[in-house]
């Protein structure tokens, strides 16, 4: 990483002050700049350019044996100024494949083959010249010039695991979440070219926006949930649920679309030996679909944006002996309402969401996959954080495998804010004590730390709450509405394309009208103990100055909770503005006539590696 000094300059009164904090560029973003695909007032530069494919997928799933059989359709753009000589594919299911390197535990019994390739060819013309390693494949091709197209067709099958659930695989017996399940190209970028990095089951995705058509062919009794829309309800479900799930799409109400009644009565999907549903999603990142033969299936719609009229249908599917899932199309119903008015206060940006009982706490386009949980609370945190990943990564575009901080972060921030929404007697401490109690340890690296280098505690606390409380204490800094003129100039700028930190930080500045870099900086490219402490109250003529010192780089809120000689108690609160002049020590001037007894520092949002000094009683 390239280092730049503050200066300083002399002022004509002989006093050295610091110059403006100037955020560190690494040579892949600079060149960028050069280049004239970013700029650094956040927007695209005029040059900006991200390439496309149109997939067609067909796939025959067998929930019985878990074999899928494939066939990919795709037609590849290259915007890019370059020619491609070769394409980088991704075979995320090789992650099973015996002898891949990975990071995530993968039981015996789900090692297998991977996936196989049984035909490929670019351009009608069969290749037998392709090279498989690990989660990537690498393609050989004739050259593909700048504004040219290339298509593939590709032939494949692989075996879904039946344990080692990572993101994808059998819940249980007649249920399966299927995901990263077919070949698809790579992102070729502006910043690193091919995204070469390897799926070891720890990084999550990085993907282009694409259209995509799907048909997935199922047995007979198996009712399919998938991104996109469905496009043949009538060809595929008995009639009352075709009449559901037409009222669900236009009615507040929460309808029962499935029922144990239509179970039992196999009312459900039309009486076919096989059924083929098909799906169409436009600009989407990734395409997954869920099967089941017996969940029940909840359903509501709600206005999410009131000039188009745009409605967005939000589906729970589940096992009905998970008595959690019962509320959860409440839960998912308030974090859309939430996420459309309140925070970010952006129309939700797709025509449904569907949670879906699985094995997991994992996002994808318009779908999530969520285990149950023992308690309401859980159920309330986990489904307003998965479906908060709606907007970053999906709506954004970003780069998670090298920056999962980009999107934990907002989902991290998502949940803590939402969730009292939806309960009010919620206080979501979600992340904040190892914060505090690994910053400035070994595993406490920088945020802007690649996501595969972190290690230990902080490749939690880096993805997670350490930059959703950056987020956070911006947000309170700003205030409520210039926070949200700065977040939707970053929406605004990059939905739909590739955000990179640059981007981010640029965005918010300008959005915001604010350089910002003195605070970016030491919460994201600096590590560093998090740890304030009351150090002083003095009586002063008009009440009391209380000191507050920062033992580390970050700048923190300071709360304090004034405990009076009468018994009265009453909250002080400071954004984090009062460090921005780069100052170690702060004074909170307290006017009142009455006498002070206790100052106890501290918020639950608030990590403190140690807290033992954080209160000073009053003489």
């Amino acid at each position: 990483m390239k280092s730049i000094n503050i200066l300083c300059v002399l002022m004509l009164s002989a006093a050295c002050v610091k110059a403006q904090t100037i955020l560190p560029i690494e040579p892949v973003f600079e060149k960028t700049y050069q280049a004239g695909t970013r700029s650094t007032s956040g927007k695209p530069g005029k040059k900006y350019w991200q390439n496309k494919s149109k997939y067609n997928l067909k796939v025959d799933f067998n929930p019985v044996s878990r074999l899928l059989s494939g066939r990919v359709e795709v037609v590849y753009t290259n915007n890019s100024p370059d020619t491609l000589n070769e394409i980088w594919f991704k075979l995320y299911p090789n992650l099973y494949k015996k002898g891949t390197p990975r990071k995530s535990k993968i039981s015996e019994s789900d090692q297998g083959n991977g996936v196989t390739i049984s035909q490929l060819s670019a351009n009608g013309k069969n290749i037998a010249d392709f090279k498989v390693d690990g989660t990537n494949m690498t393609v050989a091709v004739p050259a593909v010039l700048p504004g040219k197209t290339i298509s593939f067709s590709i032939s494949y099958s692989y075996m879904l695991n039946k344990g080692s659930h990572l993101r994808t695989g059998q819940v249980d017996e007649g249920s399966h979440f299927v995901a990263y399940f077919f070949p698809r190209i790579a992102v070729y970028d502006d910043v690193d070219g091919w995204n070469k990095f390897p799926y070891t089951g720890a990084e999550e995705f990085y993907n282009d926006f694409d259209q995509f058509d799907a048909e997935v062919k199922v047995p007979g009794g198996y009712a399919v949930w998938a991104t996109g829309d469905l496009k043949n309800t009538a060809e595929v479900f008995q009639k009352q649920i075709v009449a559901r799930i037409a009222s669900a799409e236009k009615n507040d109400p929460v309808v029962d679309i499935i029922t144990p009644d239509d179970l039992l009565a196999k009312g459900v999907t039309q009486p076919n030996t096989f059924n083929t549903f098909k799906f169409e999603a436009s600009n989407v990142t990734d395409f997954v679909f869920a099967v089941s033969d017996h969940y029940l299936w909840k359903s509501s719609s709600l206005m999410v944006d009131p000039k188009t009229k745009r409605r967005t249908r939000v589906d729970a599917v589940f096992n009905p002996k998970h008595k959690d899932y019962y509320e959860v199309i409440d839960f998912a119903r308030k974090t859309v309402d939430a996420m459309s008015y309140k925070f970010p206060k952006w129309p939700y940006p797709y025509n449904h969401e569907t949670v879906f009982d699985g094995l997991d706490q994992m996002e994808y386009p318009m779908m999530v996959n969520d285990n149950p949980v023992d308690n309401r609370e859980d159920a309330i945190t986990l489904t307003d954080h998965e479906i908060f990943h709606t907007m970053f990564p999906f709506y954004m575009g970003i780069n998670e495998t090298k920056y999962g901080w980009m999107d934990e972060g907002w989902a991290t921030i998502g949940e803590w804010l939402i969730s009292p929404m939806i309960d009010s007697t919620l206080v979501d401490e979600y992340g904040i004590q190892p914060t505090a109690s690994s910053s400035g340890g070994k595993d406490d690296s920088p945020i802007m730390t690649l996501t595969p280098d972190l290690k230990g505690s902080g490749s939690f606390t880096n993805s997670y709450p350490k930059p959703g409380l950056a987020y956070l204490y911006i947000k309170d800094y700003l205030g409520e509405e210039l926070f949200t003129k700065a977040l939707h100039n970053y929406i605004k700028n990059w939905n739909g394309k590739h955000p990179m930190p640059y981007d981010f930080f640029y965005s918010m500045n300008e959005g915001s009208g604010k350089n910002l870099n003195w605070f970016w900086k030491p919460w994201f490219f600096d590590g560093g103990i998090l740890d304030m402490a009351v150090t002083a109250v003095d009586k002063a003529t008009d009440g009391y100055n209380i000191t507050i010192e920062n033992k580390g780089m970050k700048a923190l809120p300071v709360d304090l909770t004034l405990t009076y000689a009468d018994g009265a108690v009453e909250k002080n609160h400071n954004t984090i503005g009062v460090w921005e002049k780069g100052n170690k020590t702060t004074v909170v001037k307290l006017k009142t006539s009455k006498k002070l007894s206790k100052v106890v520092m501290g918020d639950v949002h608030t990590p403190d590696k140690n807290k033992s000094d954080n209160s000073l009683s009053v003489n």
